[in-house]
């Protein structure tokens, strides 16, 4: 949120200087994004007088204009405005100044179509005081020619942007800033007006009726509506617009902004309609589904049933707490005004601020909650405000609907500032803080009870009004005590999951895979297609319509990854993320998953490869090895996960029952529903669930010992049945002598004649690593005879003759 030193001045009495409240600021929580002074960037402009404007020879859409700057000649300027025009007066950029809105410098002796240009006429988002770039600026006539710009529009005085935390709604507006600072010591807060303006007569609009049916979302709380009759509406003062332009919104007329006005000073939105524009009976309703509206944005948006909207007999006048309509919007012709102050439910706001898309600077408040104690009050502030600027009569205000006010009251050990924040305060220093701020306390010894104020919503507990005095006294005072020495070497300091994510990372990013971040929403039809969707797992307040559902698996922020980049033109993707994936609302329902996919293959001049299920278990298997677990010992099960093709997928387990990861093609079903081409390889491993390798009793490694002798390799064919895998060979021939066999590897396979029906022929090659001395026929012949004994007894195959 950005406002002026000199308009925080109105409300806080104090000398302090920009840097000054800077720092403030940022020591009570409201952090300072930036403080700029926008007289320094323009004060190179000056005012100057078009002294002549004609057509440009060689264009139909720009002028040759003579400009008086005030330096005792007439400066040739070629300009495209639409408004530039002989006698006007304007703002001038000479060659060398730098142009804010456009980034760049200008030069001096520009031949625009043959025509010489030395200089510039701006625009007002030339010099990013608004986004009007219609026309260059138009001044009155009497402006001082030769005169800084700055010094002529009063555009000195620093201007501070303050990020705003989404529990500080009270903090959206001028005066909730200055309270803060008054409570923090950096002056004293001012009061404002707010009392009962007189009215002259009955409204000629009656209360808006809440039509609203039982059970049904209402986002409308209270409604306060004031009628101004025979106002004389136009261009608002010029402080008004300088405070308006200071902080990066376009006047508009009067009325207009007075409403952004009270928005940005008190944190309090507001809204006119032209009460003329109204047709019959106003009310608060619902909108109906596939209801549209023509926004003040320019834009058409198709409302919900869970949208409240203030409506008339032809449809809705106003998305109600986010923005207004172009069928009641006030213009320079208004003469009777409705103005509104309403009360809202933040999260309602919110959730039909999504739905929309729409960002405005009434949602941005309400949605973090607003004062409700100023809902009237708010309505008295913007009747004095237009009967100044506008005139007209105020009628009798409407009110309709009742607030919500919290009323918390919280019970208050002040020992638990110590004991929370390490700041040593003593009670008197606590209850003046507290009290500053607008809480009231009662009690006395070391517990308070204190009631929390209406603008205040966030303070629930204890800890909150710990943190409240901590903000107050200065974050930096927190003292700060040293860790303890240890006496001895420290213990480990990562836990075993941390470990695991650190490895996880750097073995896959070793394997050439990207690592990828994606979101821990994802859409409900997602979250069914990879065994989610329980309806204790979906989000009660999404941040967008599509992001609904908790993530049952990382695999489908993955998938959507690698289709973007696929519609980019960048089909050849390596992708892994580690992160958290949500099964049930159970505590052990929170798992920390690694997971990973391949898609594609090279292009060579030898050919193509495509990636496949192993590529995608090799990956598993390199991530189990790095975690001290070999794949080989563990049990791998055909069965394949459910988003994995169903014969090209399978899963690790330990024992019948503990999953720990699958591994496959992702099934085509999946591939279609992301429009991408297969095949797609994946994997997920369950870092939870693994068990601890053994220890060993030394962390050393022992000496690598390594065999002077050759190995060597001998070949069999086994003929077993079709579905006999691979793997029960592989473990068989492994097994035969565990001391020799170093290696096993399947060469070949063949099925056909000469096998039989329902038969394969599976050639492995086994390979011998002796170690002390070479081996001798006998011995290698013994090997064989176990392996041919192993691999029969385990699949009931047979030695292929």
């Amino acid at each position: 949120m950005k406002f002026t030193l000199d308009w925080l001045k109105e409300h806080l009495d104090t000398t302090a200087s920009a840097e000054e409240v800077g720092k403030a600021l940022t020591m009570i929580g409201l952090e300072v994004e930036e403080i700029v002074d926008p007289a320094e960037k323009l004060r190179p402009f000056v005012v100057a007088h078009v002294a002549e404007a004609k057509p440009h020879p060689n264009s139909d859409h720009l002028n040759v204009c003579k400009v008086d700057a005030g330096t005792g000649t007439l400066i040739d300027v070629v300009c495209g405005a639409p408004n530039a025009r002989t006698g006007m007066k304007s703002v001038f950029a000479a060659p060398g100044t730098y142009i804010p809105g456009k980034d760049f410098t200008l030069k001096a002796g520009v031949v625009i179509r043959g025509e010489k240009s030395d200089g510039m006429l701006c625009s007002a988002a030339e010099l990013e005081l608004s986004n009007d770039h219609e026309g260059i600026i138009e001044l009155p006539a009497d402006a001082p020619i030769g005169v800084p710009y700055v010094e002529y529009a009063k555009l000195g005085g620093a201007v501070i942007d303050i990020s705003i935390t989404p529990n500080r709604g009270d903090a959206t507006g001028v005066y909730g800033v200055a309270r803060d600072l008054a409570a923090f010591g950096l002056g004293t807060l001012k009061a404002t007006d707010m009392s009962p303006v007189p009215s002259k007569g009955p409204s000629p609009i009656p209360a808006l009726p809440h039509n609203f049916s039982a059970g049904e979302p209402k986002a409308i709380r209270k409604f306060a509506g004031r009628v101004f009759k025979g106002i004389k509406n136009g261009p608002s003062p010029d402080w008004l617009q300088q405070r308006l332009r200071a902080v990066g919104l376009r006047p508009i007329n009067a009325v207009v902004d007075i409403t952004n006005l009270v928005s940005l000073g008190w944190g309090r939105p507001l809204h006119a309609y032209d009460a003329d524009k109204i047709v019959g009976q106003a009310v608060l309703r619902n909108a109906r589904s596939g209801e549209e509206f023509d926004a003040l944005d320019n834009k058409v948006y198709r409302l919900d049933e869970t949208m409240t909207v203030i409506a008339d007999d032809l449809g809705p006048l106003c998305l109600g707490g986010i923005m207004g309509g172009i069928r009641s919007g006030v213009t320079d012709g208004t003469v009777n005004v409705l103005m509104e102050c309403a009360s809202w439910d933040p999260d309602l706001i919110a959730q039909s601020g999504r739905k929309t898309g729409i960002v405005s600077d009434a949602r941005y408040r309400l949605e973090r909650s607003v004062d409700p104690a100023l809902t009237e009050p708010g309505l008295e502030l913007a009747t004095r405000l237009v009967l100044d600027v506008c005139g007209g009569t105020p009628m009798q205000p409407v009110i309709s609907g009742e607030d919500v006010f919290p009323g918390t009251v919280i019970d208050f050990p002040l020992s638990e500032v110590e004991r929370l924040t390490g700041l040593r305060s003593t009670p008197d220093e606590i209850e003046a803080i507290l009290s500053r701020l607008g809480f009231r306390l009662d009690g006395a010894g070391n517990r308070r009870r204190v009631s929390v104020p209406s603008w205040r919503p966030d303070i629930t507990m204890k800890a909150d009004l710990a943190e409240e005095v901590m903000r107050m006294v200065g974050v930096d005072n927190v003292p700060v005590e040293p860790l303890p020495r240890l006496a001895n070497v420290a213990p480990r300091i990562l836990t075993t999951l941390q470990n695991r994510r650190r490895i996880s990372r750097r073995v896959l990013a070793a394997r050439g895979l990207d690592e990828a971040v994606t979101w821990s929403f994802i859409h409900a039809d997602e979250a069914v297609r990879f065994g989610g969707g329980a309806p204790e797992l979906k989000l009660a307040n999404p941040i967008a319509s599509e992001l609904t559902d908790m993530r049952p698996s990382l695999l489908p922020g993955l998938l959507g990854a690698v289709q973007r980049n696929a519609n980019r033109g960048f089909p050849d993707l390596r992708l892994f993320e580690v992160g958290q994936v949500f099964l049930s609302v159970d505590p052990d329902g929170q798992r920390t998953y690694a997971s990973g996919l391949r898609l594609g293959g090279t292009r060579h001049w030898q050919g193509a490869g495509k990636v496949s299920v192993f590529d995608a278990k090799a990956d598993l298997a390199a991530l189990l090895d790095a975690m001290g677990h070999d794949i080989d010992k563990l049990q791998l099960v055909a069965e394949p996960a459910a988003w994995s093709h169903p014969g090209r997928g399978g899963r690790v387990q330990l024992g019948p029952k503990l999953t720990i990861g699958w591994f496959g093609e992702v099934h085509p079903s999946l591939l279609r529903t992301y429009d991408l081409t297969g095949p797609v390889a994946a994997f997920e491993l369950d870092l939870d669930v693994i068990p601890e390798p053994r220890r060993k009793p030394t962390r050393s490694k022992p000496a690598l010992k390594l065999s002077d002798l050759m190995p060597l390799s001998r070949d069999f064919a086994f003929v077993v049945d079709r579905d006999v895998a691979a793997a029960t060979i592989i473990k068989a021939a492994r097994g035969a002598d565990k001391a020799l066999i170093t290696g096993v590897e399947v060469f070949d396979l063949f099925e056909g004649k000469g096998v039989g029906d329902g038969r394969k022929s599976v050639a492995i090659a086994v390979t011998l690593q002796p170690t002390e001395r070479t081996l001798t026929d006998e011995e290698i012949d013994k090997v064989s005879a176990a392996v041919v004994a192993a691999v029969s007894k385990a699949t009931g195959g047979t030695l292929r003759g």
